[in-house]
Formats: C-alpha cells, structure tokens, sequence
C-alpha cells in the first residue's frame, strides 16, 4: 500500500525536503530514514544530537522509546497520508511515546515543530530540493 512516503523507496530517488502544505514550511531538509526493522530499532540512538534541519523518518511505527538517548527531540506522529496526527515536543531521554493509528514516525531536533509552525491536522509532503 503506497503512503506519502513512497517516493523515498525509489532506488533513484532524488534528494527531499519534508514540507507542511499549509504554510509552506520546510519541516526539514535532511531525512534520515529508518524503514526496515534493523534501523528502525537503532534509530537515533547511535547520535549525540541532530541538526536542526535533520529528520528521522520511522516507518511503519506508531510509538517510539528514547530510552539510552542523550537529547530530547520533537516527535510528530503521521498517517499514511501524510496528515500531522499528534506533535510532542521536548520530548526527554528515557520515555515513551505513542500515537493510535499513526503510520510514522518524524523525530526533529527539540524547537523544531514549533520553528516549523506544526500542528495536528497539517499535511507533510515530500517536496524535491
């Protein structure tokens, strides 16, 4: 079943930003992903920060720990659609976080949903750079 996150799968696939439409804000410009479940275990453990600009894109998931992480980050949870269902923001090392019927899972550096002006209901897209 495609998502709005198909165009990443492509093996060819140009760079790409992560967009809300509603404002035409770029969330970021850097996406890691995480789509198989070796990476998607790792995720960001294995980082001391991630750079405002940067994304980890979790897929399909609809929680995340930050057990053993050395920062707090903002997490958006997404549908398969792309809609924004439910942003934490600030979220410390050592906890846990879910969303009901989230397909991913987009983990931002701390301030970065709030520089983006994102909120449940806004629509991600992927927007080529």
């Amino acid at each position: 079943m495609k998502s709005f996150l198909s165009p990443l799968l492509k093996s060819n696939a140009p760079p790409f930003a992560l967009t809300n439409t509603r404002n035409n804000k770029i969330v970021a410009q850097t996406l890691l992903t995480a789509f198989d479940s070796a990476s998607r275990r790792k995720g960001l453990l294995d980082h001391d920060s991630l750079p405002d600009e940067s994304a980890m894109i979790i897929a399909p998931t609809s929680a995340i720990h930050t057990f053993a992480m050395r920062f707090a980050i903002d997490v958006m949870f997404v549908s398969r659609d792309g809609r924004v269902l439910q942003v934490r923001r600030h979220v410390k090392p050592r906890r846990l976080a879910a969303a009901w019927r989230a397909f991913a899972v987009v983990e931002l550096a701390a301030g970065a949903a709030e520089r983006s002006d994102t909120h449940p209901g806004d629509q991600l897209q992927l927007t080529p750079l």
